[in-house]
């Protein structure tokens, strides 16, 4: 599981003139986290449990935000803020005081912190705040470090005896605070134009479009010597519609669209264009029959595939997830065996920028834990290969591999970024869709399923529950084997467990797709990009939907409205 601005006459701090030249890099905030942690360092190693390491995040963003909904201005403003993150440990690499507590509920940690600091370069109000949160987080750290070795001390051998954090070259690398500028008017006109559409149509009960435009810049010391300070402009642009069928279920549909800049979006003739389709689908799903529970082959089109590949597989090999006795470590003992067909591979790549001439969402130039950001192969020629790696280290996996991510005020632990799915061996679509009408006459089913469009979806992947995924469809089609046209039905959760559903996976068209979104996980909510051709599975199953029992408005609509 974003958009895009410009402001006319009056121009706050980020939106002053075009992307012009950049802001000199404030010198001020590196330097107090720099000289703060080295004080830092200086006086706590005289206690009797001092620490080893300390590093400094400071996340500052800069907004703004505008809303509409039926063709009228909703929300338009703009925001600034810092927050602070502090990872601080004593014991040493092998053993510190953030090693998971085994038993009586040990193993939940909150990775929240949320610190804010002042948004004005005041060097003495930012050390003043440093060295309060150090104190208070070393206090935690050796109180927390007295838990972990009675817990050790009392509990069976680990599983896995890996350190609990790595040793990393340290870097150094600053550029400017990059810096959007958005025309508000322009924008707050466009959004009106979009959701006007929804107007006409009494039976949608929301229309609404979204534009957020964000500039993230990161500043990160660490008493291993890294210095970096990265910037990095988001723009998104959320639709969203919504209606509701005569029994009662909710029936949603949504376009997004990301790029680095405002200039990247697409036109109003296309924005324009997708909205209708928008209120298309919605008017038939109110009337398309529901899809009982069904097993049996579907194809999912290019983005659908993508949050499936995400929701199955991406979570399953972040790299913390494998050392957790907590968790099921799913994928763990399968490295080197073959998992998919020959033909696919999966590639998780942050350094990527651009893929087919769409900006991906899921870039950034260095983790949140100041590790270089790096291509991963964890899938090659259907052999599984890797998994993602923050500073957690595993059994055979000692190193991060750039993959340590967080939302701002969380603590990192390994995610997910650009998700890349490639087949060496892609057929033409028409081919993909009727290996599956021929598969389900094997099969003896009247018809399979096409999943169009996701709206997300979510995966659990601890030992103590069913390990299994839900992926959220909103648009899906039965594809019949007798030559009927294709039936648009709603009501479908497409469900499952991993490795069945990962067994299943027959082939990959020739296209591909980008979807993008936000994962959320223990440490908060990250963008991510998922690029991915359509693929076929011989076996998904399918569940119904949950339904609300509320009716639709009894009331009519307080204006006349024209049916489209």
């Amino acid at each position: 599981m974003f958009r895009k601005l410009i402001v006319a006459s009056v121009m706050c701090w980020f939106l002053i003139s075009q992307l012009q030249g950049q802001l000199k890099p404030s010198p001020t905030i590196l330097d107090a986290m720099k000289e703060e942690l080295q004080r830092s360092m200086e006086v706590l190693k005289t206690q009797p449990t001092p620490p080893y390491f300390i590093s400094y995040t400071i996340n500052e963003q800069r907004r703004v935000l505008i809303r509409a909904s039926f063709g009228a201005l909703e929300t338009s403003s703009e925001s600034h803020s810092r927050q602070l993150v502090i990872d601080l440990r004593v014991g040493d690499y092998s053993l510190d005081n953030t090693h998971e507590i085994r038993g009586d509920g040990g193993g939940f940690r909150s990775r929240y912190m949320n610190v804010p600091v002042p948004i004005e370069d005041d060097l003495d109000a930012l050390r003043t705040i440093l060295w309060l949160e150090t104190d208070r987080r070393y206090k935690k750290a050796v109180e927390d470090y007295t838990k972990v070795k009675t817990n050790i001390a009392v509990k069976v051998k680990e599983e896995d005896p890996s350190d609990d954090f790595s040793k990393e070259e340290p870097e150094v690398y600053t550029e400017a605070p990059k810096r959007l500028s958005i025309d508000k008017v322009l924008w707050e006109s466009k959004l009106k134009k979009y959701t006007d559409l929804f107007r006409a149509h009494m039976n949608i009960y929301e229309g609404q479009a979204t534009f957020d435009a964000l500039v993230e810049t990161k500043y990160f010391v660490s008493s291993e010597g890294a210095m970096l300070q990265t910037s990095t402009p988001y723009v998104r642009l959320l639709i969203s519609g919504f209606s509701k069928a005569d029994d009662g279920m909710e029936l949603p549909r949504y376009e997004s669209f990301f790029s680095f800049s405002p200039e990247g979006l697409p036109s109003d003739e296309v924005v324009l264009r997708k909205v209708q389709g928008m209120i298309d689908d919605l008017e038939r799903l109110r009337m398309a029959p529901i899809v009982e529970p069904y097993s049996g082959p579907a194809i999912l089109l290019g983005g659908a595939a993508g949050v499936f590949f995400h929701e199955v597989f991406g979570h399953r090999i972040e790299g913390h997830r494998q050392k957790s006795e907590f968790e099921s470590q799913t994928f763990k003992k399968m490295l080197g065996e073959k998992i998919l067909p020959t033909s696919i591979s999966v590639i998780f790549d942050p350094t990527a920028e651009r893929l087919n001439g769409v900006d991906l969402s899921g870039h950034y130039k260095y983790d949140d834990q100041g590790v270089k950001a790096q291509r991963v192969k964890v899938i090659e020629k259907g052999i599984f290969k890797n998994f993602l790696m923050a500073r957690s280290p595993i059994d055979k996996f000692p190193k991060s591999n750039g993959h340590g991510r967080c939302q701002a005020g969380f603590q990192p632990v390994a995610r997910q970024s650009n998700l890349i799915v490639e087949t060496n061996d892609p057929i033409p679509f028409t081919q993909l869709r009727q290996m599956l009408i021929e598969d389900c006459k094997r099969k003896g089913k009247p018809y399979g399923l096409l999943f169009s469009q996701i709206q997300g979806g979510f995966t659990l992947t601890g030992r103590t529950i069913p390990n299994a995924f839900n992926v959220l469809p909103l648009v899906v089609y039965r594809v019949y084997t007798d030559g009927r046209p294709d039936e648009l039905v709603r009501g479908v959760d497409l469900i499952g467990t991993p490795l069945t559903a990962f067994s299943n996976i027959v082939a990959a068209a020739e296209d591909s797709e980008t979807w993008y979104g936000f994962c959320g996980a223990e440490s908060g909510g990250v963008p991510v990009s998922q690029t991915c051709p359509s693929i076929l599975i011989s076996q998904i199953e399918v569940q119904k939907k949950t339904k609300s029992q509320e009716k639709p408005p009894i009331l009519p609509a307080p204006t006349e409205k024209k049916q489209g």
